[in-house]
């Protein structure tokens, strides 16, 4: 099975006294979940803005297949002034979009509402089920779950490793518990 992210002797630094990453590699196939753990500052969002080319490596070299991530905060994932309905069909097919809800515990009328109106677990739900719609080969996820209380957490985890025979994930996360509960594999950065 071919590699959906491939990344090679990546190196960066927001200063070039100091590097986050020095010859850094991974690769990640459908089917597989990598956690990427470590304390804060560490670098493991930075990884994820190198991975979206939204930052350029001063070296190495990044392959990806289509990318979609759910952010640690909800409330920045989501326009305030439309609903979440029309916010996931603007990017997304929304034919399984009934079918998955009860896979989520989410209510199809909280899709009907603005997102100040739902709770920040609500939300990142919703921010969860947009980005399994939009069918990507790579889920890039930074601490989906943190908004979650534990019963739903277990819940959205389960959901998306029922999805790994249509991608691969990359998680963030500081719950080395979850890390090692879910992950092929865990990155200590």
């Amino acid at each position: 099975m071919k590699n959906i992210l491939e990344v090679k002797n990546l190196s960066f630094g927001y200063k070039k006294d100091f590097l986050l990453f020095d010859n850094f590699s991974i690769t990640l196939k459908k089917g597989e979940i990598k956690a990427i753990v470590g304390a804060s500052g560490a670098g493991k969002s930075t990884l994820f803005e190198l991975i979206l080319k939204n930052l350029k490596a001063l070296s190495g070299e990044i392959k990806t297949s289509s990318i979609s991530q759910v952010f640690q905060d909800p409330y920045s994932s989501f326009h305030p002034s439309y609903t979440l309905l029309s916010q996931i069909s603007d990017v997304a097919e929304i034919d399984e979009l009934k079918s998955r809800l009860s896979d989520i515990n989410l209510e199809y009328e909280l899709l009907l509402k603005l997102p100040h109106e739902l709770s920040g677990g609500q939300l990142q739900r919703a921010s969860i089920l947009r980005a399994m719609l939009m069918k990507p080969d790579l889920l890039l996820l930074d601490e989906p779950t943190s908004a979650l209380d534990n019963v739903i957490q277990l819940e959205v985890m389960h959901m998306l490793m029922k999805n790994l025979d249509k991608m691969g994930m990359l998680l963030i996360t500081h719950d080395l518990a979850l890390a090692k509960w879910c992950a092929d594999e865990i990155i200590l950065i």
